[in-house]
């Protein structure tokens, strides 16, 4: 029997959409099809569901054979989700913006040595940064997440170095995931339809990839670099006081950059080489 509709839903349970918590509800078939062919690519993986709402993803995820979590913060939502999967889906009443990703992928029964788990999720705007910070800080837990985010925050994660677009947060992810923008979503395929375009991204987790020395001091460097963008590197990240100015000049130096040129300019793996150049100064070798 196919799920039931969006506006159907709505009306069984008495409900409608609360534009002060961004809620805007998925309901075309063949676009949550594809999010969940994304998301749940392996039977039995772990998939943390973030903001499951009225439950339609959350259907296409247990069809696939998904361990599934549905984190939802509306009590409403919470009692849809359980009056239409039953005990097929584990509930987490909590904030997706504070999710312990490494607990779930801990206790996921069938996980991997490290466990890693897939996170998924049609993000509110005023919760999507957070949820990307937060998915940064337990990125060795995920293997993948796939979000349904405003069209224009998809390109900025996606983009590349010198674009307008390129920024902190496209940074940061992309030194430790390959980020792509999967499909445009228009606003009808939602009820109720929101005002902007909406893009499917995909973020793939490796390991390998992952170019800084110590991932917290590499965010600060960031966003120093980013926080003033009409100064120079050099004198943004003196202005952050990241380091004295003398300390500065030499691991630009020592990194091969210019320090007239901005922040938006650096690639993931310039800005990997100056955050290791701040943190060994000259003649320091790699033990201390």
């Amino acid at each position: 029997m196919p799920y039931p509709s969006p506006r159907a839903l709505l009306a069984k349970y008495g409900l409608r959409a609360k534009k002060s918590w961004g809620q805007n509800f998925l309901g075309d078939e063949a676009i949550l099809d594809s999010i969940a062919a994304l998301a749940a690519a392996v039977p039995g993986e772990r998939v943390v569901e973030l903001g499951a709402g009225l439950g339609h993803l959350t259907a296409r995820l247990l069809a696939r054979g998904a361990d599934v979590v549905a984190v939802e913060r509306d009590r409403d939502m919470a009692r849809v989700l359980r009056g239409e999967l039953g005990g097929r889906v584990a509930v987490l009443e909590a904030d997706a913006a504070r999710v312990d990703y490494a607990g779930l992928a801990a206790a996921s029964p069938g996980s991997p040595a490290p466990p890693r788990i897939a996170v998924v999720g049609n993000l509110p705007y005023h919760l999507t940064s957070p949820i990307l910070f937060r998915l940064l800080d337990e990125a060795g837990s995920v293997s993948r997440a796939v979000f349904l985010v405003q069209r224009e925050v998809a390109e900025r994660l996606a983009a590349s170095p010198g674009t307008k677009a390129w920024g902190l947060l496209s940074v940061l992810l992309q030194e430790r995931a390959a980020v792509t923008v999967e499909r445009i979503v228009p606003p009808g395929a939602f009820h109720p339809p929101p005002r902007v375009e909406s893009a499917v991204v995909r973020i793939a987790f490796d390991p390998a990839r992952a170019r800084a020395a110590e991932p917290e001091r590499f965010r600060r460097l960031v966003k120093a670099g980013f926080g003033q963008r009409r100064k120079t590197l050099a004198n943004a990240l003196a202005a952050a006081r990241i380091a004295p100015p003398a300390e500065i000049t030499r691991a630009l130096a020592k990194a091969g950059i210019d320090g007239k040129r901005r922040g938006e300019t650096l690639t993931v793996a310039e800005w990997a080489a100056l955050e290791g150049a701040l943190a060994r100064p000259e003649g320091e070798g790699a033990g201390g």
